[in-house]
């Protein structure tokens, strides 16, 4: 019995020694990443990512795709919201098409060298190898780490990144705030190393095409913005001037610090008013010159500590019906917010950020700074003179719904 006791207790032994040969610690499997990384020739993936910044949770597909050096697609889509924007780096150049729109903006931006996406394995493993605090964890077929987030979001503090045992390729994503919630959350449901890809995948031409064809062709041919660099370092908008519904000045107060309101005259020629916004030779127009098409206002559901809504105005801008609302208090900033139909907007270079159901660009001038994206068809422009870019970055996020006007 004694015997057969001992031969038990070595068998145990040695299963421990071995079990324990096989589990690789947070030193070794960063190595690894690292060599990863160094060796990719390409990679390709697709999964959920969910937003928990606003009152209901919201679902979009991500495609992403990689090809070395640094060519990238991402594809955005959200069915229920119909929709899909698609992000690709080329040798061309950055650029975010929206097909809805028939629309390509294009940037002058290192992206996303310097600016990391939470469904980009580059960004997600740089986060490994950089924390020296890094927590590990080996769960059945996954390496756990818990590394600090980097997403020039100051809100998200914290992420949790799940890769697969068998190749470290990502199997989930859990990004949270100061407070341990969890803010965005990605599920990929598949995720190759070194497939080969046609040069279409990451042509302009060709996606704007590709995601067209199951849509009605539209009238005119696909609109480019570039990039222009304008005296004052504020994003040119083209004659994109600024009227509110009955002729009158968009904003009351001219001096206002939240750099957008202005007293456009109907017979200058385009120029920046004391408070930013530029006035173009449409600055005369009234709401009763464009379409008549149905507008749908959207807002805001999240609102800094301190800062209330001060007014919301019917207006034109750039020959287009819009509406623009004013926020003021311990932050002075506002929401333009316009339907584009194949018109160029003219951007400067800037900073390319997530907002979430987009990708948007800051762009920051001598006194102001700008977040404009693409959502639900509307263009969008959040400019003020004192709004940090993290809050800015919030108040984008949360701009989901339909407001009353």
């Amino acid at each position: 019995m004694r015997r057969m006791g001992w031969t038990a207790a070595i068998f145990m032994c040695f299963t421990l020694i071995l079990s324990a040969c096989g589990t690789k610690n947070a030193e070794s499997v960063v190595k690894d990443l690292d060599k990863v990384v160094s060796n990719m020739e390409s990679y390709q993936g697709s999964g959920t990512m969910t937003l928990h910044t606003g009152q209901q949770p919201l679902e979009y597909q991500v495609e992403v795709s990689y090809q070395k050096p640094s060519f990238y697609r991402i594809k955005l889509t959200n069915e229920a919201k119909d929709i899909t924007q698609i992000v690709l780096r080329n040798d061309e150049g950055v650029f975010v098409l929206t097909p809805k729109l028939n629309k390509v903006f294009r940037f002058q931006s290192d992206w996303p060298q310097n600016q990391g996406q939470v469904y980009l394995y580059q960004t997600l493993i740089q986060s490994i190898l950089v924390d020296g605090s890094r927590q590990f964890a080996a769960e059945d077929n996954a390496y756990v780490f818990d590394v600090m987030a980097n997403y020039n979001n100051g809100t998200l503090a914290r992420q949790k990144i799940w890769l697969n045992k068998s190749d470290l390729s990502p199997m989930q994503v859990e990004v949270s705030d100061t407070n341990a919630a969890v803010m965005v959350d990605v599920k990929f449901d598949s995720f190759k190393f070194g497939p080969k890809f046609e040069d279409s995948v990451f042509e302009t031409e060709a996606n704007m095409k590709a995601s067209q064809s199951n849509a009605e062709e539209p009238d005119d041919q696909e609109t480019m913005a570039t990039p222009e660099q304008n005296n004052g370092g504020v994003a040119s908008q083209d004659d994109e001037g600024a009227v509110s519904g009955d002729d009158d000045a968009v904003g009351n107060d001219q001096n206002s610090d939240d750099g957008t309101g202005s007293n456009p005259d109907d017979d200058a020629a385009a120029s920046p008013d004391d408070d930013g916004v530029e006035q173009g030779d449409d600055a005369s127009a009234s709401l009763e010159d464009i379409d008549s098409s149905p507008f749908i206002a959207y807002g805001p559901s999240y609102l800094p500590e301190g800062v209330s809504q001060k007014d919301m105005t019917d207006i034109v801008f750039g020959g287009n019906k819009g509406v623009m609302t004013r926020f003021d208090g311990i932050y002075s900033y506002t929401l333009i917010q316009t339907q584009p139909k194949d018109k160029a907007s003219s951007l400067v270079p800037g900073l390319m950020v997530n907002v979430g159901s987009s990708v948007g660009e800051i762009t920051a001038g001598d006194e102001l700074q700008t977040l404009t994206w693409i959502y639900q068809g509307n263009e969008f422009k959040l400019s003020s003179g004192n709004l940090p870019e993290s809050e800015m970055i919030k108040v984008a996020q949360s701009v989901l719904g339909e407001i009353d006007k």
